[in-house]
This record gives structure tokens, sequence and C-alpha cells, in this order.
């Protein structure tokens, strides 16, 4: 992925990040606002005390900082930062880089998935109004990386203004919801035919 702002580079970085329960804390964080580490537990299917080591891990790499307090103050708030979550497989990574960025879009890719299978699992369950704008789309595309590249940056100027972590409750309209978006281009690999079968299990 291209973008304005840098990709992460830094293996440490990525190889802590690509833990379910930091995914599923960053997530809850990047949706707005902020959380305790009780609240972050909850989400992550973790124990208060193991999702406190993770929002630490997560501020080290600069993931999340401490957010302003409310109420009495006692417990300590969290919130995400704007240091980007963009993985560029960019052509002069160092190997130690390259397989960094591979465990993170796998670990990124698996969580997305499993969004995915919550929505169709509760799909019936959706209000019409929001059933009917659901969209899987797969295109294939016939493009130079010029071209993939410019695609990639107007995606993200389509997508910045109503990025939740920037956009609050009551800057959206009446109604307005988390909703997500996955958006990957890649060029395709080169697939190897399995070639004809031996016997036609079919026939009869």
């Amino acid at each position: 992925m291209t973008r304005e702002r840098e990709s992460l580079s830094d293996p440490k970085a990525m190889r802590a990040l690509a833990h379910p329960a930091r995914l599923a804390i960053l997530n809850k964080l990047n949706a707005g606002g902020s959380a305790t580490a009780t609240e972050v537990a909850e989400i992550a299917g973790i124990t208060p005390s193991a999702a406190s080591y993770h929002l630490r891990m997560l501020a080290k790499y600069g993931f999340v900082e401490d957010a302003p307090a409310r109420g009495d103050g006692r417990e300590r708030l969290w919130k995400s930062t704007d240091k980007p979550l963009v993985i560029g497989m960019l052509s002069d990574d160092q190997p130690e880089v390259r397989e960094a960025k591979g465990l993170l879009i796998q670990a990124v890719r698996r969580e997305a998935e499993e969004e995915v299978r919550r929505v169709l699992a509760g799909h019936d369950r959706e209000p019409k109004e929001w059933r009917d704008v659901i969209r899987f789309n797969r295109t294939l595309l016939r493009v130079d990386a010029t071209e993939m590249a410019w695609l990639n940056e107007q995606i993200e100027k389509l997508l910045q203004p109503y990025v939740a972590r920037h956009r609050s409750e009551e800057a959206a309209p009446s109604g307005a919801r988390i909703a997500e978006a996955q958006v990957n281009l890649f060029p395709r690999a080169e697939r190897i035919a399995p070639g004809l079968p031996t016997e036609d299990h079919d026939a009869g």
C-alpha cells in the first residue's frame, strides 16, 4: 500500500503489533474516543492485567498514548495515535523488514477475515437500510505500477473524511455507526495450473 505518510518500517514495531489481542485493542481505540485497560480487555477477550501489558507495548512503539482523564481520574485512559498503520512491501526492504511485514499483513488479514465472518453471521439481524449498502467487491484490474499507486492515493483521499478516529459522533450524521473498509491493491501472482486430473471423477 502506498500513501502520503510513511509506511511501517521498524521490524520490532511490526512484530509487536502482529498479535491478535493488540490488533483488537488498536481497532477498538481507532474507532475514536478513549478506553481503560479493563474496557479494551473485554473486546480482546483477555484479563485487564494482560491488556495493560499490551497497551504498554503498543505505547512503546507509538501506536497508543495516554488520553485525558475522566471522572475522578483514578483509571488510566488510552487513545490511539496518528501513527500510520500502513504496510508497503518495498523493493529495497531488508529481509528482516520483509519478514516482519509479511507476519503483520497475515495477522491483519486474519482479523479482517474474522470481521467479515461476523458480518455474514449477523447479516439477517441488520436493519434493511444497512443490509442494502453492504458490499463485498473483488475486481480484476489491468494497470501499471504508476496507475496502481494513483488508485491507492485516490482511495485514501476518498476515505479520509470518514475515518472514525478523526470524525466525532457529533460531526457525523444521525444514525452513523462504525463501519469498515477493507482495501487491498496488489499485482496478481502467477497461479500454477494444477493440470488435468488423471481420472474423470465427475463422469457417470
